[in-house]
């Protein structure tokens, strides 16, 4: 999969499909010679050739040619201050005081296997045929710095991750940006495709053609946040969800980000992801080194679903870890919109049994058990039990619960603080603030500081404590604001810009330390709903509270832009007691994820109950489609604001599930719904019917759900078996 030319000198990265070659040009500069369609050859050089007539670019001297540039050639990692005036992957600042970075090759390796990236989160091998891995070793001869790229191919997966080692020579530098991948393409007729939102309406897919100067996204909140995700992609134009080139990129990260997309003159295009270099800087003294996160890159020439498929595969095999990878996961009612704070031990237990009695496996009690907390102004970081409203404590409350045949479940907030507590008044040094600047404070708490590893020693023997004790399965990780006057009280002035990407690998040390204690528990991660949504929390939570806006039409936009990147398996989707639509729309829409329920299940009427019955019955029957088929995006809200469908179709392609839901009625009223991904030359028995139709004409001619589905908030499922 990874080959090296030594009389082109050049390196060939190959996955099924797709092809990504770098060359070492003159002086030992990496050049990006090309990512696309698979190629068997790899003679690229004169394509990468750009004459410079840029605004006085400067030449190397030992150039072969006077007009070859770093400022106009396709740079594979770009640095700082050395001649190349784009935005820059790599900036070092050495003992004089200066930027200017310069690398060149020395040498590399190409082996088996994948390395582990711990204690970052990181793509992971099941065995060491899936993939091969180049490592390059480039080095700044002035500063002595020598800085390695990781590069790992799959062979079954059209994906490529990309990691960047900095590691100090004699004399101590510091880290000012790190990018983890930068590729530079020969066009820019690309659309730019990102995921920006708000609380309660995340992930909202926005589109735009790419212009000329430096366009993107970050986040500079301390987590990757609500605002935009650490994802984005490159489509063609003329791109769409089954046809044309695609190119998305997602970094394996929690913290602040930036994917930036400069264009420059000549009309070429370089795209980077890393940290985001805003607040940021790392000191590394003689010998250290400095990891970067990892990011991975997917191409594909058939489309923007194409794509998504290929992330979520990696993703499901080769990023989620532990019990519930593969194992069919509980399925869940959550106290908060039932009962928010204001529950007791009996008030849970009669939620309990109307819900077993529905077929519900587990009950989760939501904040308000702990401290004493009856509502959001005091206790966080007191986790131990509310005995006032819990009496007896939890062990009794899990006891009754477990006894009626349910699993029991518990909500935590493990990295923040309010400023009533016994923590705060114990420790106010803990919190996350800066000398002299009063904190700010939002949803009535501070941010705990889990850099520091007492801090994080005394919230895991907390939680420990608790969590050992009792017959607990599940922990809902809430994080429920983000961080200001970003400072540690134990990190020195000259390290102070470290802290942003300290207090991340502080959290992760936590997260890996819980699950690793606890392998059988069912971690679900939360920020706010959606708000820390991002591969990186997928190592330690397989699924994500997707929002916490659970109205079945919104949800939709919500789904269609989380699926850009992330499986199903992974989205967090209850039914609600939200009016909007019947509850057959809430459970159909709610189906294309975890799937779940956040009501109170002793006000159901008998209508109602039976329709919760149906819909786990169809949640088992579908579990494995839904949770390990390709998704297939029919209709996405954001280019049609009357309706949306999408489906679900099983690996060998015998069989399907497709959902289609009215959001507002149209006035012409028909609806004919082309499928998609089934085998064209298969049959298939439409359950619904009885009647047989080819794949052929599922796709070309499509189903009429004109006389199915006419009203706002209607919804139709279609199931499909091969005969």
């Amino acid at each position: 999969m990874i080959t090296y030319n030594e009389k082109l000198r050049v390196f060939k990265l190959d996955t099924k499909n797709s092809s990504y070659v770098i060359g070492v040009f003159e002086q030992n500069y990496l050049l990006n010679l090309y990512y696309g369609a698979k190629i068997p050859d790899a003679n690229l050089w004169k394509n990468a050739m750009r004459i410079k007539s840029a605004s006085f670019s400067p030449s190397n001297p030992h150039f072969p040619h006077e007009n070859y540039s770093v400022d106009v050639l396709p740079m594979e990692y770009p640095c700082n201050g050395s001649g190349d005036f784009r935005i820059s992957a790599l900036a070092i600042k050495n003992s004089d005081g200066n930027t200017v970075t310069d690398i060149r090759y020395i040498s590399h390796k190409i082996y088996k296997g994948k390395p582990s990236l711990a204690p970052l989160p990181y793509i992971y091998l099941n065995n060491y045929d899936e993939a091969d891995t180049l490592e390059i070793l480039t080095e700044d001869k002035v500063t002595g710095v020598k800085v390695t790229l990781f590069y790992t191919v799959f062979n079954e997966i059209d994906a490529i991750t990309k990691s960047v080692n900095v590691k100090c020579g004699e004399n101590a530098v510091d880290i000012e940006r790190i990018f983890s991948s930068c590729i530079d393409f020969p066009a820019m007729d690309f659309d730019f495709i990102t995921l920006y939102g708000r609380h309660a309406k995340e992930r909202c897919r926005e589109q735009r053609k790419l212009a000329h100067g430096i366009q993107g996204i970050a986040s500079k909140r301390g987590v990757s946040g609500h605002s935009q995700n650490p994802f984005a992609a490159l489509v063609r134009h003329d791109g769409t969800e089954e046809h044309g080139d695609a190119y998305g990129i997602n970094l394996i990260y929690s913290g602040n980000f930036e994917i930036s997309a400069e264009c420059d003159y000549s009309g070429t295009t370089r795209l980077i992801a890393g940290i985001n270099p805003t607040d940021f800087g790392w000191r590394l003294e003689s010998g250290e080194s400095f990891q970067s996160p990892e990011a991975v890159l997917v191409y594909t020439d058939k489309g923007i679903g194409e794509m998504s498929r290929i992330f979520h595969r990696l993703y499901t095999h080769n990023l989620i870890r532990g019990k519930y990878k593969y194992e069919k996961r509980p399925l869940l009612i959550n106290s908060w919109e039932a009962a928010y704070f204001n529950f007791d031990t009996d008030k849970l237990v009669s939620f309990a049994k109307e819900a077993k009695s529905l077929g519900i496996d587990m009950l989760v009690m939501d904040d308000g058990w702990f401290g004493k907390r009856n509502d959001d102004t005091n206790s966080l970081g007191d986790w131990f039990v509310n005995e006032e409203k819990l009496k007896g404590g939890i062990g009794e409350l899990v006891e009754r619960v477990n006894s009626i045949g349910m699993k029991f479940g518990i909500w935590y907030e493990p990295e923040m603080i309010s400023p009533d507590s016994e923590l705060f008044r114990a420790h106010p040094d803990w919190l996350v603030h800066v000398p002299n600047r009063e904190p700010s404070i939002a949803r009535n708490q501070y941010v705990l500081d889990v850099s520091r590893a007492d801090v994080r020693d005394n919230i895991f023997n907390q939680m420990y404590d608790v969590i050992s004790k009792h017959n607990i399965e599940y922990v809902k990780w809430d994080f429920n604001r983000n961080i200001s006057e970003a400072g540690s009280a134990l990190l020195p002035k000259e390290r102070s810009k470290e802290f942003f990407h300290r207090f991340i690998l502080g959290t992760y040390d936590l997260m890996d330390r819980l699950t690793k204690a606890f392998p059988d528990i069912l971690f679900e991660n939360c920020s706010g709903g959606g708000g820390r949504f991002d591969a990186g929390m997928l190592c330690y939570s397989p699924q994500i509270w997707t929002s916490d806006n659970t109205d079945p039409i919104e949800r939709l936009s919500i789904q269609f832009g989380t699926s850009m990147c992330y499986p199903a398996s992974t989205m967090g989707a209850h039914v609600s007691a939200c009016g909007r639509t019947g509850f057959g729309t809430r459970g159909n829409v709610a189906l294309w994820g975890t799937f779940g329920y956040e009501l109170d299940p002793t006000k159901l009427t008998e209508d109602e109950k039976i329709a919760v019955r149906e819909q786990i019955s169809e949640y088992h029957k579908y579990y494995d489609l839904i949770h390990y088929g390709g998704l297939y995006r029919l209709i996405d809200p954001y280019f049609d604001s009357f309706r949306c469908a999408w489906g679900f179709v099983s690996s060998d392609k015998s069989e399907a599930l497709f959902t289609a839901v009215i959001m507002r009625r149209i006035e012409s009223g028909l609806f004919i719904l082309k499928l998609a991904g089934l085998d064209k030359d298969k049959f298939y028995k439409n359950e619904s019917d009885g009647e047989i139709y080819s794949g052929a004409l599922l796709m070309n001619s499509g189903v009429n759900l004109t006389n199915i589905i006419r009203n706002d908030g209607d919804s139709v499922k279609l199931h499909f078996t091969a005969v």
